[in-house]
C-alpha cells in the first residue's frame, strides 16, 4: 500500500491512465478522499447481483412565511387598539372607553389599514378564484372582510345602524387566518426542505470530456453520450454508466443502506451519489426529469401539492358555502323587506355574510393537515400523498422493506474486540489516527467514535490508502493499518473468529493491523433511529 506502488496508482487515478492527474492528486492531498475500504465484496455481492396556495412555488414559500408572519404580528399590533376601544367589546368585558373624540378614529383608522394590508393576501386570492371561476375559501374570507369593512365604514359615519359596527370581529378575522396561514405556510416551506436537500446532492459543475481537454459545465448542460469525470469525494451528476475506472459508491440518498456499494466499469451510477474512494469515467445516460433524482423529487413535489380528504371536502364546502352565504342574505333581506322593517332587513343581511364565513373550516383544516406532515417529514416520513396520511389511522401494523428506512443511514462503530493486552480505547485510538486523513464513511465512524469517547489521537505520518484494501500510517512508531479482508488476505492472515457473529448481524467487519499483526476487530453499524426504536417496540 505504499504509494509509490503501481497498483495504489492505478486505483489512484482511474481517470488518466496514461498519465498523472495533477488536480485530483491536489485534492486527495488536501482532503483525503483517496482511501478505500475492502469490506464491499464480502458483504455487497447480493446489491451487485441486482390547497389554496397552489401558485406558490417551490423557491417563494420562505418569502411567503415570511410575509404572513410579518403581517400577523403587525396585525396583531394594529388590532390590539382597535379591539380595546371597540363599544361592542367594551360592553361585553364591562369597561370603560374614554371620553374622548380621537377614541371612536381609532378603529375605522387603524380597522382600515388592516382591511387593506393585512387582508391583501385574501382580497387577491379572492381576485383569483372569481377569474377560475371557481369560489372557495380565499373568496368567502374577502366576503366576510370586505361587508364587514363596508358595513363598520356606513355605521362610523351614521348612514347605516350602529349595530352594523364589525370593525373589531373584521380585525380578528384577519389576524385569525394570517395566523392559519402562516403556520399552513411553514409547514409547506419545511417539507419544501425535502427538495432542496436533493437538489443540493448534485454537484455544482460537471467535469466533461471535450476531445483531450476538460471542460467544466452545468450538470444541467449534459447531453446523453457525454463523458464525466467524477473524482474521489465527489457526487455523480447525471445517471450514466461506468466506462473507467471502478469506486466504492455511498447510495444512501437512494436506499437508504450506509454500507458503501462497489462499483465497476460497465455498471449504472445514480445522480447524486457519491464516489467515495476512487475517480471514475461516467457515460451520461439519462438527463434533467429522466433521472432517479428527478423522479424521487416528483415524488417529494407530488406530496406537498396532495391534498387530504378532510381538505378536500374544506374546499368543496367553501365553494358551496359562498352561494348559500349570497343565498342566506338575499332570502334574510327580502323576509325584513316584507315584514317592513327595511334597515333591520340590511343589518341582518350583513350580519350572516359577514358569520358566514367558517373560521374552523379555514383555519382548523389547513392546519391539521398541514401539522401532521410536518411531524411525519420531522420524523423522517415522506408523505407520498395526504390521503394515504389521513388513513393511517386505521393502520395497525407497518412492513419495511431495508434497514435504510429505520436507521440513521451512515455507519457507527458498534463494538471494538481487542487482541492481547490491548485495551478497547488503544486500538480504537490507533485505528482513528490512521483514518484521519481518510474521507470515506467508515473512517468517519471511527473518528466520531473516539471523538464520542473523548480519546486522544496520537500523531500520524506516511498516511495511504488502497481501494478496496484499506488504509495505513505510521503511528507512533508502529505502521497501522485498517481494512477489510483484502486487507487480510494480503498479509495472510484469517480474521478473527467474533467476524462469524458479527457477519451475522449483517455488520460492517475491519482489522486493525499494528506492524503486521492483528490487533483488533471493529464491528460497524447503522444505528437505528431513536424514532424508529419508540415504533418498532411499540
Amino acid at each position: 500500500m505504499d504509494k509509490t506502488h503501481p497498483e495504489h496508482d492505478r486505483h489512484a487515478n482511474p481517470l488518466r491512465p496514461d498519465k498523472p492527474d495533477k488536480h485530483a492528486e491536489h485534492q486527495r492531498r488536501a482532503r483525503g478522499e483517496h482511501e478505500g475500504h475492502g469490506h464491499e465484496g464480502e458483504h455487497h455481492a447480493g446489491h451487485e447481483a441486482h390547497g389554496g396556495h397552489a401558485g406558490h412555488g417551490r423557491g417563494d414559500r420562505g418569502d411567503h412565511v415570511g410575509q404572513f408572519r410579518r403581517l400577523f404580528w403587525i396585525m396583531l399590533v394594529l388590532g390590539v387598539p382597535v379591539v380595546g376601544l371597540s363599544p361592542m367589546f367594551a360592553d361585553l368585558l364591562g369597561y370603560q372607553l374614554p371620553d374622548a373624540a380621537w377614541v371612536w378614529w381609532v378603529s375605522p383608522i387603524l380597522g382600515t389599514v388592516i382591511y387593506i394590508w393585512g387582508g391583501q393576501p385574501f382580497l387577491t386570492g379572492a381576485v383569483s378564484e372569481i377569474r377560475d371561476r371557481n369560489p372557495g375559501m380565499m373568496l368567502l374570507i374577502s366576503l366576510a372582510i370586505s361587508v364587514a369593512f363596508v358595513a363598520s365604514w356606513g355605521a362610523t359615519l351614521g348612514i347605516l345602524n350602529p349595530e352594523l359596527n364589525f370593525w373589531w370581529e373584521m380585525v380578528l378575522l384577519v389576524i385569525v387566518m394570517l395566523l392559519g396561514h402562516w403556520i399552513e405556510m411553514r409547514s409547506l416551506a419545511q417539507t419544501t426542505s425535502a427538495l432542496d436537500s436533493l437538489a443540493a446532492l448534485l454537484p455544482d459543475e460537471a467535469e466533461k470530456i471535450d476531445g483531450g481537454d476538460v471542460v467544466k459545465v452545468a450538470p444541467a448542460d449534459l447531453v446523453l453520450g457525454d463523458v464525466v469525470i467524477v473524482r474521489p469525494g465527489s457526487s455523480v451528476p447525471a445517471d450514466g454508466r461506468i466506462v473507467d475506472g471502478s469506486a466504492s459508491m455511498d447510495e444512501s440518498m437512494v436506499t437508504g443502506e450506509s454500507k458503501t456499494v462497489r462499483r465497476e466499469a460497465g455498471e449504472q451510477v445514480v445522480a447524486g451519489t457519491v464516489a467515495t474512494d476512487s475517480g471514475l469515467r461516467v457515460e451520461v445516460t439519462a438527463t434533467g426529469d429522466d433521472t432517479a433524482l428527478a423522479g424521487i423529487q416528483k415524488l417529494v413535489a407530488d406530496a406537498q401539492a396532495s391534498s387530504s380528504r378532510a381538505q378536500r371536502l374544506a374546499d368543496t364546502v367553501a365553494s358551496w358555502l359562498f352561494w348559500f352565504a349570497l343565498g342566506a342574505a338575499l332570502i334574510t333581506a327580502l323576509v325584513w323587506v316584507l315584514l317592513g322593517m327595511p334597515d333591520a332587513a340590511v343589518a341582518r343581511s350583513v350580519t350572516v355574510l359577514v358569520i358566514a364565513c367558517p373560521h374552523a373550516l379555514g383555519l382548523a383544516v389547513p392546519l391539521v393537515v398541514s401539522i401532521a406532515t410536518e411531524r411525519a417529514a420531522r420524523g423522517g416520513v415522506l408523505v407520498k400523498d395526504r390521503l394515504a396520511l389521513e388513513s393511517m389511522r386505521t393502520v395497525d401494523s407497518v412492513l419495511f422493506d431495508k434497514t435504510g428506512t429505520l436507521t440513521k443511514g451512515e455507519p457507527t462503530v458498534t463494538g471494538v474486540h481487542p487482541v492481547g493486552s490491548h485495551s478497547e480505547d488503544e486500538v480504537l485510538a490507533l485505528a482513528a489516527a490512521a483514518e484521519s486523513d481518510s474521507e470515506h464513511p467508515l473512517a468517519r465512524a471511527i473518528v466520531g467514535a473516539v471523538d464520542t469517547r473523548n480519546l486522544v489521537v496520537p500523531r500520524s505520518s506516511d498516511f495511504s490508502a488502497s481501494p478496496a484494501v484499506g488504509v495505513k500510517a505510521t503511528v507512533d512508531g508502529k505502521v497501522v493499518e485498517v481494512g477489510g479482508p483484502y486487507l487480510l488476505e494480503k498479509h495472510g492472515r484469517q480474521e478473527l473468529p467474533v467476524a462469524d457473529q458479527w457477519r451475522d448481524e449483517g455488520a460492517i467487519i475491519l482489522h486493525v493491523i499494528a506492524d503486521g499483526e492483528i490487533i483488533a476487530a471493529l464491528r460497524l453499524a447503522d444505528e437505528i433511529r431513536p424514532e424508529s426504536r419508540d415504533a418498532v417496540d411499540a
